[in-house]
């Protein structure tokens, strides 16, 4: 598998500043984002790897091809970012979408990429069909469509092992309210991953007990995943 190839990068620097990697697979021309913050990072992350709350030096956000059939994700997800250069430990994402069309936003100091793809979505609390005796959906042939929002979220302050987790859930409501915000009938998709960073503690710096809706960082966090997801979300999920 040829290396990943970062392109010039250009444009002001950014706390959480990815790179737009590409790569080619099985003829077909994949891309990936790759941010490398290096040491002094927390994140607390649903990813395939490096899932947890641990401290991470990267983050990789990889586009798979559609209908993606690999039983070994973590370990694809590892060697690609090998490939791009990445040392030590980090965490990997990855969704059918085209990351290249990513979104990003920033709201006073807290910073957020997404990328989307929506065409498998619903609600989570969907009812179970064969908990009633009906059958489950027959699967259809041929590759699955690209159904899967990562967001990846940076802020410059310490968090508590609480606030870490209070920060995914405010990450992702506010996920939901851009999604209901473009007129979509869902919540998310089967595969959602969020990965939340912080810095991390150091002497005589606050460390934030709190990351919900309604606090400093936690505000800031969400209008900047709202930001993010909707400028993500394909032209075709606006209303």
């Amino acid at each position: 598998m040829p290396a990943l190839l970062p392109p010039p990068r250009t444009g002001a620097a950014r706390l959480l500043d990815p790179e737009h990697l590409t790569r080619v697979e099985d003829g077909e021309r994949l891309h990936a984002l790759l941010w490398r913050p290096g040491p002094g990072w927390r994140m607390v992350s649903s990813a395939v790897l490096g899932g947890g709350i641990a401290e991470r030096a990267w983050v990789l956000n990889a586009q798979v091809a559609h209908g993606y059939r690999r039983t070994d994700p973590a370990r694809h997800l590892a060697g690609l970012a090998r490939a791009a250069g990445a040392r030590g430990p980090g965490v990997g994402l990855m969704t059918a979408a085209d990351v290249s069309a990513h979104g990003r936003a920033r709201d006073g100091g807290a910073e957020a990429v997404a990328t989307a793809g929506v065409s498998v979505r619903g609600w989570a609390a969907a009812p179970q069909q064969c908990a009633t005796g009906a059958a489950p959906p027959q699967r259809t042939t041929g590759p699955a469509p690209p159904g899967t929002v990562n967001i990846v979220v940076a802020l410059p302050v310490a968090l508590s092992d609480a606030a870490l987790v209070n920060a995914v859930m405010t990450a992702t409501e506010a996920k939901v309210q851009a999604l209901l915000d473009a007129g979509l009938d869902c919540s998310g998709t089967p595969t959602d991953a969020v990965c939340v960073a912080a810095r991390a503690p150091r002497d005589g710096a606050e460390v934030h007990a709190f990351a919900g809706p309604r606090s400093e960082w936690g505000a800031r966090l969400a209008r900047a995943v709202h930001r993010a997801v909707r400028a993500a979300l394909p032209a075709v999920a606006h209303p």
